[in-house]
């Protein structure tokens, strides 16, 4: 078997991953031959040799079998993964925000240049789901997928209510650890594991929703009143994502930190590990759990759809193909705990029925019903720093007792 020559775009944690699970692997069949990297001056580990700052020498060198990108700048990436795709060259990509914005004109561009783009390393890390989503749930009895999607988030939380650590001490050992960045903004206001719910709702549901149209609210804010009334009900907060088919007709999907209970898969998910629930008609709930972050899991991967292009395999969206897909819907209801002080939550937000109040020196809090719609048309004030927003389980809870 002839070895796959590979052009590698980035040289991070993550690209330096690859390079050792390619060095590791005795069945890769695979090296790689050029590394695209913004400084050439930078020192590196291995020969000076292998890099080069013009994208070019990669894209348009013939001795080039696979293009593997892993730059953390979305715009380079979509210029990057754009032209290789024109030039019929496959990619394997992991870089969610890309993908969650221009997932349909890429989809296209593979149609049209009868080439594969491949980025199973772009949602939860080792865990393939879009494969198995693409695979083994090619048909219309899935309901529901629903998950812990960000493991620096996670690692966080699980710091919190796993080892009484306070919020700030857990965001800064997940920094230290390389879980977080220096701006962590895109794990913890909940981004990451937006790209990743609108990838995954492409091959659950056969549906692209942009990212924009998506309600989405992380965990920068939590307090420790919010901690403290989480363990007082024997609670843990995790930041979850889910798509979920409220009819047979419509489907709906958010990102918000939830009130998760003993009993829910979920709950023993700790640490940077990711996981995810798949519940269908005729098969409850399937659990998938691994690590979704670090460089070495997402680096396997990668290398896992590097192997599957030894095969020809590419995604076939066949979902996308079915006559009666649901629609998108926003029109739902949620329960949900809102923590606030100085902002006058009662008067920008309109709850269809309140059910608990609660008001000290301290802090306030309400809990109660109201509409998805509503959360996203107040969005924006909602992110003020005296505000926190959680969910309760809205859905199949007749089913998980």
């Amino acid at each position: 078997m002839n070895k796959i020559k590979i052009g590698l775009f980035g040289f991070g944690v993550i690209g330096q991953g690859i390079f050792q699970v390619l060095e590791k692997s005795r069945n890769a069949h695979a090296e790689i031959v050029k590394i695209c990297v913004r400084s050439a001056s930078k020192p590196r580990s291995i020969d000076r040799a292998y890099f080069t700052t013009d994208p070019e020498e990669i894209l348009s060198s013939p001795s080039i079998d696979l293009i593997v990108e892993v730059i953390d700048d979305a715009a380079a990436s979509y210029r990057i993964v754009k032209s290789a795709l024109q030039r019929g060259i496959p990619v394997v990509s992991g870089n969610k925000a890309m993908l969650a914005r221009h997932l349909p004109e890429l989809i296209d561009l593979q149609r049209k240049h009868n080439v594969a783009l491949l980025y199973d390393a772009s949602s939860c890390g080792s865990i393939p789901v879009i494969r198995n989503l693409e695979e083994y749930y090619d048909n219309d009895l899935l309901l529901e997928v629903k998950g812990i999607l960000n493991g620096s988030s996670n690692y966080i939380l699980s710091r919190v209510f796993d080892h009484n650590e306070n919020y700030d001490a857990a965001l800064a050992q997940a920094q230290a650890l390389g879980f977080a960045e220096s701006d962590p903004s895109f794990d913890i206001e909940g981004y990451d594991s937006l790209f990743k719910l609108v990838i995954i709702t492409v091959h659950a549901l056969g549906v692209y929703v942009h990212p924009d149209r998506i309600f989405t609210y992380g965990i920068s804010t939590i307090h420790d009143s919010d901690i403290q009334y989480a363990r007082d009900k024997r609670y843990k907060i995790k930041l979850v994502a889910q798509v979920v088919k409220v009819s047979d007709r419509k489907f709906t999907m958010f990102v918000m930190p939830e009130f998760v209970t003993k009993s829910k898969y979920i709950y023993s998910v700790d640490d940077e590990y990711n996981g995810v629930v798949i519940r269908g008609e005729c098969y409850d709930r399937q659990f998938m759990f691994g690590k979704g972050a670090g460089s070495l899991p997402t680096a396997s991967s990668i290398l896992s759809d590097i192997m599957a292009r030894q095969h020809d395999y590419r995604y076939e969206y066949k979902k996308q193909h079915y006559l009666d897909k649901p629609e998108y819907t926003t029109d739902v209801e949620l329960k949900v705990y809102v923590r606030y002080a100085e902002t006058d939550v009662l008067r920008i937000l309109h709850f269809e029925r309140i059910t608990e109040q609660y008001r000290s020196e301290e802090c306030n809090y309400v809990i109660g019903n109201i509409k998805l719609s509503e959360l996203i048309a107040k969005r924006q004030a909602l992110r003020n720093k005296d505000l926190f927003l959680a969910n309760f389980q809205s859905f199949f809870n007749d089913l998980d007792r």
